[in-house]
């Protein structure tokens, strides 16, 4: 899921599994997207600028939920090695 309004509503119902927000995203939406995050137990990931994130998905984003726990675990796994 992509955009802020959508992630925000995957972090509340529990389909997002990791949050990749922009490293050099503003300062008023990292703080919020890691206090959502943190309050309902969802890893947060800010390993990629805004042009890394847009370039992967195909579409400008600041903010990315993952819903589907295997990509996550892989994705996890590769930002760990």
């Amino acid at each position: 899921m992509t955009g802020e309004s959508f992630v925000l509503g995957a972090i509340r119902d529990g389909s997002a599994k990791l949050v990749l927000l922009a490293s050099d995203t503003g300062a008023s939406s990292q703080k919020q997207f890691r206090d959502k995050a943190a309050s309902y137990g969802v890893p947060l990931n800010e390993a990629f600028t805004k042009d890394q994130l847009s370039t992967a998905i195909g579409s400008a984003r600041t903010v990315i939920a993952i819903t589907d726990p295997g990509f996550v675990r892989k994705l996890q796994q590769l930002l760990a090695d």
